[in-house]
């Protein structure tokens, strides 16, 4: 066997394994100083993306490099870049081209808004443009806007800000990038103790001590609302089931109306006497009903960790 043949199988096997550059994507968000950026970052941060604001685009290049390594865990890169940069500002389109040639996906948003909204957004803050210089505002805010024409043409996203509030800018995001509606809005669930405290950080808490308590069934004490003797026994409870389809059916109507006020996180706390049986069982029950909705639904336990330290 000579050496050719015995190194083409690995030839062959690292030709076969997937670039670390599949899968990833680059957002940029650029336009109007004034128009929205800072607000955009904190929505695309908020939806899973790692943010970097205010980087010279040549560093772009080296960023994707970094976080396309072995191992690395990070696949969504936005990254805020915009007249701020001064002169590297003038680096953009070359450093496009190169993400082109990687073959990385890269997506523009494009934030723009008239010219007296802006003026009136920077005299509120009662800071100058960045390109204003010694001149009037109108007179940075007409020169940014000449150097952002070919972006903006280029742009896969556009929106105009203008009209829009914080939170109608960040549901619009949402909109553009993760589609409409309570798929939008995460859900947890979490389960809890009344004698241990009501938790501070839930939006609904709601409280099922109105149902049989399994602590009082020798054969069921030592068991949790995840083990399915206690599950069953909650749920053949009267008013159990009566409970959660009325509950599940308020939760549904209140995440419509998150989704559409720009508020995609809710957590919903479940309680009962010491939070190991009757509370356990029905998050479950109910993150069941939610995710049957197509609701993304995580579900914890607060109190469960007592039960091991015993």
């Amino acid at each position: 066997m000579n050496e050719d043949t015995r190194t083409r199988p690995d030839a062959t096997r690292k030709s076969s394994m997937p670039s670390p550059l599949e899968g990833f994507e680059v957002m940029l968000i650029t336009g109007m100083s004034g128009a929205g950026r800072s607000q955009a970052a904190d929505s695309l941060e908020d939806m899973g993306w790692y943010v970097v604001d205010n980087l010279p685009p040549k560093l772009l290049v080296p960023m994707v490099d970094l976080m396309t390594t072995a191992g690395s865990k990070i696949h969504r890169l936005a990254a805020v870049i915009d007249v701020r940069s001064r002169a590297y500002f003038d680096d953009l389109n070359t450093v496009l081209g190169h993400l082109d040639d990687l073959g990385v996906k890269c997506r523009i948003l494009f934030l723009d808004a008239s010219d007296q909204v802006l003026i009136a957004r920077f005299e509120s803050v009662r800071r100058p443009h960045p390109l204003q210089g010694s001149g009037r505002l109108i007179d940075g805010v007409r020169k940014e806007r000449r150097l952002m024409e070919g972006l903006k043409e280029r742009a896969d996203v556009v929106i105009d800000t203008s009209s829009l509030t914080i939170h109608q800018l960040s549901t619009r995001l949402y909109d553009s990038l993760l589609g409409k509606g309570p798929s939008t809005v995460a859900v947890h669930i979490f389960s809890f103790g009344f004698k241990y405290g009501v938790p501070i950080d839930a939006d609904f808490v709601a409280d099922v001590r109105f149902l049989p308590n399994p602590y009082w069934v020798s054969n069921l004490r030592e068991m949790t609302g995840r083990d399915k003797p206690v599950r069953d026994y909650v749920m053949g409870s009267q008013g159990a089931r009566e409970f959660l389809d009325a509950y599940s059916a308020a939760i549904s109507i209140a995440i419509r109306g998150y989704a559409q006020e720009d508020k995609h996180y809710v957590n919903i706390a479940i309680g009962c006497t010491g939070g190991q049986h009757r509370s356990v069982a029905m998050s479950e029950e109910l993150a069941g009903r939610l995710r049957e909705q197509g609701l993304d639904v995580t579900v914890s336990a607060r109190e469960l960790p007592r039960k091991s330290k015993v």
